[in-house]
C-alpha cells in the first residue's frame, strides 16, 4: 500500500497575487501529482500570508502538516520554496523534523526530492542555497525602497484595512466603506463563526480584500479582529 499525501500549501502576503503562486495553483499542482504517484490525499493543510523565512514555530500550518505525516507519507508541495526559503539550518531542521517520522518532502516540479541519490541531494542542496539567495535578495530590495521613502519624507508600509491615506500620502483616516466591513467582521466573530468561516461569508457577500485579492485570508480576518481585541487561535 502506497503512503499518504500530505499537501502543504504557502503563499506569503507579496506573493498571492502573483501567477502561479496562488493557493488553488499549488493546490492544483500538488493534487494532481499525488493522483499520479497513487498516493491518496490525507489532508491539505496551508499557510496564508506567512513567509518562508520564517522558522517552523512561526509556521501553524506546517507544523499541522508535519504533524499529521506517518511512515512511508509524503510531505507534498508544488514547489520546494513552499516549504521554506531560509538559511540551510532551518531547512535542514524542518527536514529532521519530516524524516523523523518516517516521510519525506516531495515537490510536484521534481527538484531533486525523487530519491536520495547524491546527484538529487546535491540538487537540493543547490535550489535551496539559490531560494535563501532569492529571499535575501528580496529583503534587501525593500530594506533600500523603505530608506528611500522615510527620506523623503513618505509613508512605509501597508495602508490597513479600514483606512486610507490623507491626500498627503503620509496619514491615515478612516474608510467609512472599509470600516463598516471591519464592524461586520467582528460581529460574525461574536456571533461564534470561525476565522475561516468569516472568510467565506464575507466574499459570499461580494467583499473582497484591499489590494484585489481573490479571497480573505486568515491572517486578515485575524489581523482586523486584533485591532479592538485579541483574536484566539481556531
Amino acid at each position: 500500500m502506497p503512503g499518504n499525501a500530505v499537501v502543504y500549501l504557502r503563499v506569503s502576503t507579496d506573493e498571492q497575487a502573483e501567477k502561479g503562486l496562488s493557493l488553488r495553483a499549488q493546490e492544483e499542482a500538488a493534487t494532481e501529482f499525488a493522483g499520479r504517484k497513487g498516493w491518496p490525499v490525507a489532508a491539505v493543510i496551508r499557510d496564508e500570508g506567512v513567509s518562508g523565512g520564517k522558522p517552523l514555530k512561526k509556521r501553524p500550518g506546517l507544523r499541522q502538516a508535519i504533524a499529521a505525516l506517518g511512515p512511508g507519507d509524503s510531505l507534498v508541495v508544488s514547489k520546494r520554496d513552499r516549504i521554506f526559503r531560509t538559511d540551510a539550518w532551518t531547512g535542514a531542521s524542518i527536514e529532521r523534523e519530516v524524516t523523523s517520522r518516517g516521510a519525506r518532502i516531495v515537490s510536484a516540479a521534481g527538484e531533486g526530492t525523487e530519491d536520495d541519490s547524491p546527484i538529487n541531494v546535491l540538487m537540493r542542496r543547490i535550489l535551496d542555497a539559490f531560494a535563501e539567495f532569492e529571499l535575501s535578495k528580496i529583503r534587501e530590495r525593500t530594506d533600500g525602497v523603505l530608506a528611500s521613502k522615510r527620506s523623503n519624507g513618505e509613508r512605509c508600509g501597508q495602508v490597513p484595512y479600514g483606512f486610507r491615506t490623507t491626500d498627503d500620502g503620509v496619514g491615515l483616516v478612516v474608510d467609512p466603506d472599509e470600516a463598516a466591513v471591519v464592524e461586520l467582521t467582528r460581529s460574525l466573530r461574536d456571533d461564534g463563526l470561525s476565522l475561516r468561516a468569516i472568510a467565506a461569508e464575507l466574499l459570499a457577500m461580494g467583499l473582497k480584500p484591499k489590494n484585489g485579492g481573490e479571497a480573505w485570508g486568515v491572517t486578515t480576518i485575524r489581523r482586523l479582529l486584533s485591532r479592538s481585541e485579541p483574536c484566539p487561535e481556531t
